[in-house]
């Protein structure tokens, strides 16, 4: 250990007489006291629970622990007579230029297991992490800086817990690579549910890595004391405690080979203790871990489709959860079946004689007739004359204007001519999310979305981890004002890490397809109006680009200043609630 040094003390932190304060030094924090002639530094630290002393007060000349009010000598530590148990202290000198405390050199920190897990994270392909820094992960989290020191990890942190898991959902969803998301005990680690549903349904491969209260009070009642592998059972397909006596990059390695291998949430719980003590254990490494995932049908089923496919004469169509992978401008594209689809889509169904499902599900909201044969993709010219007659009624939709915003048409065929043909395109629940479906011609753009979970608030987060799986590729959200405002906040993470998503927000003022499906019931519109800011000015407050479309003459100027814009950029479009 290196010899101590002294420190300058800021005027501003040195307390004023019969009084105690929390002053960093060094990036060390002491507790700082003035009672009567005498200046004292103690450890910021009570050593029954290790309440912050600097946070306490002066009472009678003696320091009150804030936690459980036990005393101490302001300037020596020592408690009060019969007692043993003080506080160390720091030598004080009170200088012409100021106030100077001695430091002891800081101990070298020991390896520890929260290093184990990381670096066998590292070493299993874990690069970023989203989420939370707080209480019970701090000893993970300082595991986390040094990787990220050593180049070796990119921790982006969130908002909202909820933001972490649908971003690292997004990034598994767009390389078949898990991210982890990241949080506290109790309310963080619930807080993850949702966009961990969200990845289970869709098949993405997401770590979730939960802090945990000490393992000597739990399940005694103590503060956030929840049973995490109880409440991530359902959600997780593997969920483990690190504890003690654990082989920790086993239980790491593990969590990183069950997310793949399930294509889903793998989930390891970290009581606070366990992630601080000293490890000599060795990483473990991927190498004869992680077995290849391409499989062959055999050859009978090879033949028999082949034979399917030169015997069928029709061409192809995507459910909205494929929009991109067959682009809408090939001329066997024939776009999204079913809610969110065009006419020609439902057309080709409709004259099917088989069907390739791919990936697909039959759920009601794809369109996809189960009467039909399953398999198919060829040639068909009808295919053009159908794409011919849907383009002239986009044109119609989109040069529609009442006075009252824009049309979705009009906005989504101002973003189809605009749209970087390298973009990542995310998506939100609602109206929007149809009419992107219906009128966004896609040149092979992937788009993201809440598949089967159909989680309101999915959009911007998940711009977030495409991002972070995408960094060289422009990222595109598109979401309502419903959906936003649920996650409006991680605006501000985008301006932080100079996350350069191109948001564009419709703003109807309503849960408009919650008023839509009232209204089918034959209910009354009931409560999902909104009542939001101006959008574009709260962009500007947050420090990214704000830019606004009231009418469709606007748009094409608005979406060339938006893919214009550095850094992150929101345009947003008054939308007509009724032009859809």
């Amino acid at each position: 250990m290196g010899a101590s040094s002294w420190h300058r003390i800021d005027p501003v932190d040195v307390p004023a007489e019969g009084r105690v304060r929390s002053v960093t030094v060094d990036g060390r924090t002491v507790a700082l006291a003035r009672c009567g002639p005498g200046l004292g530094a103690l450890e910021n630290r009570c050593p029954h629970q290790g309440g912050p002393l600097g946070e306490g007060s002066i009472e009678n000349g003696w320091l009150r622990c804030p936690w459980h009010g036990y005393d101490y000598d302001p300037l020596t530590g020592r408690p009060p007579e019969g007692f043993s148990d003080g506080v160390a202290t720091y030598q004080v000198d009170e200088r012409a230029d100021g106030v100077y405390v001695r430091l002891p050199a800081p101990a070298p920190k020991p390896r520890t297991v929260a290093d184990v897990l990381v670096e066998t994270l590292v070493a299993f392909g874990i690069t970023h992490v989203f989420g939370m820094v707080g209480h019970s992960n701090l000893g993970f989290a300082d595991a986390m800086r040094r990787a990220e020191e050593r180049g070796q990890l990119t921790f982006t942190g969130i908002r909202h817990e909820g933001a972490a898991s649908f971003a690292a959902s997004a990034y598994g969803k767009l390389t078949g690579r898990p991210a982890a998301c990241f949080a506290i005990a109790g309310p963080g680690s619930t807080n993850l549910l949702t966009g961990l549903y969200d990845a289970k349904l869709d098949q993405s491969p997401v770590l979730a890595i939960s802090g945990q209260v000490p393992s000597k009070v739990l399940g005694r009642g103590a503060f956030q004391d929840l049973d995490l592998t109880a409440i991530f059972s359902d959600v997780a397909a593997w969920t483990a405690e690190v504890q003690a006596g654990s082989d920790h990059a086993e239980l790491a390695a593990l969590a990183v080979k069950h997310a793949l291998d399930a294509r889903g949430v793998a989930h390891l719980v970290l009581p606070d203790e366990v992630q601080t003590q000293p490890s000599d254990a060795a990483a473990k490494t991927p190498q004869g871990r992680l077995a290849g995932r391409l499989t062959q049908p055999g050859l009978p089923e090879l033949a028999r489709a082949a034979a399917m496919i030169s015997a069928s004469m029709r061409p192809v169509l995507t459910t909205f959860k494929a929009k991109g992978l067959i682009p809408d401008t090939h001329p066997l594209g024939a776009g999204v079946l079913g809610r969110s689809g065009t006419p020609v889509a439902s057309w080709l169904m409709n004259e099917a004689d088989l069907l390739i499902v791919v990936g697909a599900s039959f759920a009601n909201h794809t369109g996809i007739a189960p009467y039909k044969p399953i398999l198919q993709i060829d040639d068909n010219p009808a295919v053009a004359a159908r794409w011919a007659i849907w383009r002239a009624e986009k044109a119609r939709r989109a040069a529609d204007e009442r006075g009252r915003g824009v049309s979705a048409a009009a906005v989504f065929d101002a973003l189809s001519r605009h749209l970087p043909h390298d973009a990542v395109v995310t998506v939100d629940v609602g109206n929007h999310a149809y009419s992107l479906g219906r009128y966004l011609e896609s040149a092979g753009q992937p788009v993201l979305m809440s598949g089967y979970l159909g989680s309101i608030g999915f959009g911007y987060p998940a711009a977030l981890g495409a991002w972070a799986a995408a960094p060289g590729r422009p990222v595109v959200a598109v979401t309502g004002d419903g959906g936003f405002g649920q996650y409006a906040a991680e605006l501000t993470t985008a301006v932080k890490y100079g996350i350069p998503v191109k948001h564009v927000l419709l703003d109807n003022h309503s849960l408009g397809k919650i008023g839509k499906e009232q209204l089918a019931a034959g209910f009354p519109v009931w409560h999902t109006s909104l009542h939001n800011p101006d959008w574009a000015a709260y962009a500007g407050l947050c420090g990214a680009a704000g830019i606004k479309a009231d009418c469709r003459d606007q748009l094409d100027q608005a979406m060339t200043r938006l893919f214009a814009a550095d850094g992150p950029a929101m345009l947003h479009v008054s939308q007509d609630p009724e032009l859809l």
